[in-house]
C-alpha cells in the first residue's frame, strides 16, 4: 500500500477519486505539522540562525496517526502544493514522521485532475531544498522582526502592539495615502458642454479651446469666467470644422494571476482578498458535481505567471468556435508577457481545469459565491484567446463663432462605435456603444439646444481599497502571491487599519503612531525598496543562487544593532502628551497616553500614583452618550437593579455597565445614532460594525426590524423612488435602491 499525504481533507477526497483504493491511501496533514514555538523566539541566533521547530499541540494527534500509517506503507508520496509553502510542508512531514528519503517521493501538480495526478505519479522527484530554504528564510525573518520589534513597541507605546516585516510596509502605504488626502486642497473648475443638433440627432460636445489655446482642466476656475463663455456660446453659430475617423483594436486582458484575480473579484463582487483566496482554494481542491464526486475546477491559485498550457489553449480555441464561430477565434494562440518581477514562468495562470465545463452547466453544484468566482475565471481565460474588438472612433472638431468678433471657441465631440465586439462578446456583454455621433461632414451647420456650465472640484487621491492595495504591493515588489491576503488581514486584525463605509482602508490613531515610530527609527523595516530587495533575495534562495542563512545574517546583525541603540535612545515619554495639568491626588504631572482600549490620562508618578481619567475625546463622547441615553436628570438607570449605569471602555469601544458591579453585571450596547429614522418601522438608524469590521447602518429595533444599509444615509429621500439616499464614492450621493440609478454630487 502506498500512502499519499496532502494538506487538506478536501484535496485528499478529490485525489482519492483517481486512484486504486487497494493500492493507494490518501490522507491529509491538516496543514502544517511543524512550526516555530509561540512562546519564545524559536530561532537560535548564536547557532547559525537554526530554527527550533516543534510539533504544535493541535497537530500531535494527527502526527501520531500519520506515523502509524507511514510505518505500514510501502512508499510515502508527498503531494502538497507546488509553492514554497507546500514544499516546506512536505519537508516537515519527512522529519516529523521519521520517513527515510529512500522511502518517499515528492510529486507536484498545477491542477487536481486525473491526468495531472497520474502524470505527476509517473514523474516523481525529490524535495526541492532550495524552495524549502526560501520558505524557512521568510519564516525566520518574520519571526526575528516580530519577536524583537514588538516588545520594543510594548515598552515605548503600550502592550499588545506588534510589528511585521511586510505588514508594516503595507500600513505605511495606507498612512501616507491618508496624509495626502488630509493635505489635499480642492480647487474649483468648471466644465462647459454644448448640446448640439444635426437634423433629428442630438449629441454633446465639450469646450476644447479658445482660438488656438487649449483649455487645461483648471483654466476655467470661477463662475464669472464660466458665465462669460456660456453667454458667448449661447449666441454663437456652430459649424463642423474637421472630422477624423480611425479604427482601433482592443485586445483582451491577460488570464488571471493571484493579484489580478483578487483585484477583479473585489471590483466585481466586493470580495475581500481573504474571501477570494478561500473560494479559490475550494474550487482548486474540489467541489462535488453531478456524480457527487469532488472535482477540482481551477488550477493552482497562488501564481504570478501568465502562461497557459497547450491543452488549455487548444480547449479554449475549440470552445470559442463552438460558442461564437470561427471569426471570434485566433489563428494562433495569444501569449502574454509578465511584467511582475520574479514571476515564476514555469507555473500557469489561474484557469479552469476543464474549459468544457461552462459555468452555467455546473451552476447548480456551486454556492453563489463559488459560481461568481468560477464564472469570472472561466470568462477571463476563454476571452484572452478571442479576437480583439474593433472600434470605430470618430472625433468632430466644432467651431463656435459670432459675427464681427475675432475670438472664437472650439468644441470637441467624440463618439465610438463597436464595429466588431470580439472578446467583448464574453467578458463585457453589457458594454454598449459609447457615444454615437450622427453622420457629420466638414462645414455642416449645427443648431444649439443648450449650454451647460457645471461647477466641479478636484478630488483628493482615493483611499486604498483591498484591490488597489494589492496592486500597489505588487508594483512595489512587496510580498508574493501567497502573502497578499494575509498581509491585509493581519493589519486589520492588529487594529492598525480599518474600513470605512465604502470598504476603503484608512489608518487608526495607533496605526499612525506605530508607523511614524517605525519610519523614524527603523527605516529599513518600512522602506519599500529595501523590502522589495528582501523579496528578490528570497527568490534567489528559491533558485539556489543565495544561501538563506547568509541572507538572514546580513539582515539581522544591523537590525539588532539599530534596535539596541533605539531601545536606549527612544523614551516612552516621546509618545505621551503632557497636558499642563496636575494630578488631583498627588500633584504630579498628568499625561495622555495609550492603553489597551485607546487613549487615557494618567499621572506621571505611576506606579506610585495610580490616578487615571478618560481622554478628552472620551469625556466629550461620554457627555454625548449621557445626553442621548440618560433621563432628564442625566442618569442612565440599570433596568435590572435600578442603579446608575456608567460609561466604560472595552476592547470594542465604549459601553454601558452597571455601577453596582460586580453584584450586578448588566451591560448595554451604546447606540451610535446618526439622526436618521428607519423608513421601515420608524426606529432609529444606528451605525454598527460587522464581525469582519465593516461599518453598516441598521435599525435599532433589530431583530424585529431587519432594515440595513452598507453606506451611510443622508436622511434625504430619492426624488425618483422615495428610498433613502446614501453617500457614495467621490463626493456623490446616490439612491440606496439598487434598481434606481439616481445620483448627484454631494
Amino acid at each position: 500500500m502506498n500512502l499519499i499525504i496532502v494538506e487538506s481533507p478536501t484535496k485528499a477526497r478529490t485525489i482519492s477519486r483517481f486512484l486504486d483504493k487497494k493500492n493507494f491511501k490518501v490522507e491529509s496533514s491538516f496543514g502544517h505539522i511543524r512550526d516555530l514555538p509561540t512562546n519564545k523566539l524559536g530561532v537560535n541566533t548564536r547557532k547559525d540562525y537554526e530554527p527550533e521547530y516543534i510539533i504544535p499541540e493541535k497537530a500531535e494527534k494527527r502526527v501520531r496517526e500519520l506515523k502509524k500509517l507511514a510505518q505500514k506503507a510501502d512508499k510515502i508520496i508527498l503531494a502538497t502544493d507546488e509553492d514554497r509553502e507546500g514544499e516546506a510542508i512536505a519537508w516537515h512531514l519527512l522529519y516529523a514522521l521519521g520517513i527515510k528519503e529512500t522511502q518517499s517521493e515528492r510529486i507536484a501538480f498545477h491542477e487536481i485532475t486525473k491526468n495531472a495526478i497520474l502524470k505527476a505519479m509517473e514523474n516523481p522527484r525529490k524535495i526541492d531544498l532550495a524552495l524549502v530554504d526560501a520558505q524557512q528564510a521568510r519564516r525566520v525573518l518574520d519571526r526575528l522582526v516580530g519577536y524583537k520589534l514588538s516588545p520594543f513597541l510594548w515598552r515605548k507605546i503600550r502592550k499588545g502592539l506588534s510589528a511585521g516585516r511586510v505588514q508594516s510596509v503595507a500600513v505605511r502605504l495606507i498612512v501616507e495615502r491618508e496624509r495626502e488626502i488630509e493635505k489635499f486642497k480642492k480647487e474649483e473648475y468648471w466644465e462647459i458642454q454644448a448640446e448640439l443638433q444635426k437634423d433629428k440627432y442630438r449629441f454633446s460636445a465639450k469646450l476644447w479651446k479658445k482660438n488656438d489655446k487649449l483649455y487645461k482642466k483648471l483654466d476655467i476656475n470661477n463662475k464669472e469666467q464660466a458665465e462669460k463663455i456660456k453667454n458667448f456660446l449661447e449666441k454663437a453659430d456652430y459649424q463642423v470644422d474637421n472630422i477624423s475617423q480611425k479604427e482601433t483594436s482592443k485586445n483582451p486582458p491577460a488570464p488571471f494571476t493571484t493579484s489580478t484575480l483578487q483585484q477583479s473579484a473585489y471590483n466585481a463582487f466586493g470580495f475581500s482578498a481573504k474571501q477570494t483566496m478561500r473560494l479559490a482554494q475550494q474550487l482548486y481542491e474540489g467541489v462535488p458535481l453531478e456524480n457527487g464526486k469532488s472535482t477540482g475546477l481551477i488550477t493552482y491559485m497562488r501564481t504570478d505567471s501568465l502562461n497557459l498550457s497547450k491543452e488549455a489553449l487548444t480547449a479554449a480555441a475549440k470552445k470559442i468556435k463552438e460558442l461564437f464561430g470561427e471569426k471570434y477565434a485566433l489563428k494562433t494562440p495569444r501569449f502574454y508577457k509578465n511584467k511582475s518581477k520574479g514571476a515564476q514562468e514555469a507555473h500557469e495562470a489561474i484557469r479552469p481545469t476543464f474549459i468544457s465545463k461552462d459555468p452555467q452547466l455546473i451552476k447548480d453544484y456551486l454556492d453563489p459565491r463559488q459560481f461568481k468566482l468560477y464564472n469570472l475565471i472561466w470568462n477571463r481565460t476563454v476571452a484572452c484567446q478571442m479576437s480583439p474588438a474593433k472600434i470605430d472612433l470618430t472625433v468632430a472638431e466644432i467651431s463656435a463663432r459670432q459675427k464681427d468678433k475675432g475670438d472664437f471657441y472650439m468644441l470637441k465631440a467624440i463618439g465610438s462605435v463597436i464595429k466588431f465586439d470580439g472578446y467583448l462578446r464574453l467578458i463585457n456583454s453589457n458594454n454598449k456603444e459609447d457615444k454615437i455621433l450622427p453622420p457629420l461632414n466638414v462645414k455642416n451647420k449645427l443648431s444649439l439646444n443648450q449650454i451647460t456650465a457645471d461647477q466641479k472640484f478636484t478630488q483628493p487621491p482615493a483611499r486604498y481599497s483591498e484591490a488597489t492595495l494589492v496592486k500597489a504591493l505588487e508594483e512595489n515588489g512587496i510580498g508574493r502571491p501567497s502573502t497578499y491576503a494575509p498581509i491585509i488581514s493581519t493589519v486589520q486584525d492588529r487594529g492598525y487599519i480599518e474600513k470605512d463605509e465604502n470598504k476603503k482602508l484608512f489608518p487608526t490613531e495607533i496605526g499612525f503612531l506605530v508607523n511614524d515610530l517605525l519610519v523614524e527609527h527603523f527605516k529599513d523595516i518600512v522602506d519599500y525598496k529595501f523590502t522589495a530587495e528582501i523579496e528578490e533575495k528570497l527568490d534567489k534562495i528559491a533558485d539556489g543562487k543565495e544561501d538563506w542563512k547568509e541572507v538572514i545574517k546580513n539582515f539581522y546583525k544591523p537590525f539588532l544593532k539599530n534596535l539596541e541603540e533605539k531601545s536606549r535612545e527612544v523614551k516612552k515619554s516621546d509618545f505621551q502628551t503632557k497636558l499642563d495639568r496636575r494630578c488631583p491626588e498627588c500633584g504630579g504631572e498628568l499625561v495622555e497616553k495609550f492603553g489597551r482600549f485607546g487613549k487615557f490620562i494618567a499621572c506621571l508618578n505611576y506606579p506610585n500614583c495610580k490616578y487615571t481619567e478618560k481622554s478628552a475625546e472620551d469625556q466629550t463622547r461620554e457627555k454625548e452618550i449621557i445626553k442621548q441615553e440618560g433621563n432628564e436628570n442625566g442618569d442612565i438607570i440599570c433596568e435590572k437593579c435600578g442603579a446608575k449605569m456608567e460609561v466604560k471602555n472595552g476592547p470594542y469601544g465604549m459601553f454601558l455597565g452597571c455601577g453596582n458591579y460586580p453584584k450586578c453585571k448588566n451591560i448595554r450596547r451604546i447606540e451610535n445614532k446618526i439622526g436618521v429614522k428607519c423608513p421601515k418601522c420608524g426606529g432609529d438608524i444606528i451605525q454598527r460594525r460587522s464581525k469582519k469590521g465593516r461599518l453598516f447602518y441598521g435599525c435599532n429595533n433589530y431583530p424585529k426590524c431587519d432594515f440595513v444599509l452598507w453606506a451611510k444615509p443622508t436622511g434625504e429621500r430619492c426624488p425618483k423612488c422615495q428610498s433613502l439616499l446614501v453617500y457614495g464614492p467621490k463626493e456623490t450621493i446616490r439612491c440606496s435602491n439598487k434598481e434606481c440609478a439616481y445620483t448627484k454630487e454631494a
